[in-house]
C-alpha cells in the first residue's frame, strides 16, 4: 500500500507592492507574481472536510497580508509567507514560495527576477 500525497497550490497571483532595495522602488512600487506550493499526505478517504487539506483561500490571505508590508528584499517577504504557512498548517510536509519581480529596474530589459524558498519537514 502506498502513500497518497496531495498538492495545494496558488500560481500566478499578481500583486502591486512596494518592495525593493532602492528607495524609489519603495515609492513607485512594481508588479510581483507569487506562486505557493504545499504538499501533504492524505489520511482521509476522500473526506469532504476542509480541515483535511490546505485552504488555498487562507494561503491567499497570508500572501496578501505579507505583500502589503514594504521590505527591501523579496527574500524577506517569501520567508515571512513560508513561516506563516509552516506554523498554521502543521500537516504540510513541503512548502515552496516563488516571488517574481516583474521588470526590475536594472538598466536592461528583464522580464522578471525570481527568488524561491522551500521547506521540507
Amino acid at each position: 500500500m502506498g502513500i497518497i500525497k496531495q498538492r495545494v497550490s496558488l500560481n500566478g497571483v499578481r500583486f502591486f507592492s512596494y518592495h525593493g532595495f532602492y528607495p524609489e522602488e519603495q515609492v513607485l512600487g512594481t508588479e510581483f507574481i507569487v506562486d505557493i506550493d504545499t504538499e501533504l499526505e492524505v489520511y482521509s478517504s476522500g473526506s469532504d472536510d476542509i480541515a483535511n487539506t490546505v485552504n488555498y483561500e487562507r494561503l491567499l490571505q497570508i500572501a496578501t497580508e505579507e505583500m502589503k508590508i514594504p521590505r527591501k528584499l523579496i527574500e524577506t517577504v517569501a520567508h515571512s509567507i513560508l513561516e506563516r504557512i509552516r506554523h498554521e498548517f502543521l500537516a504540510v510536509q513541503m512548502i515552496r514560495i516563488s516571488i517574481h519581480k516583474m521588470h526590475p529596474p536594472m538598466g536592461a530589459e528583464i522580464n522578471n527576477s525570481t527568488i524561491e524558498l522551500s521547506f521540507s519537514r
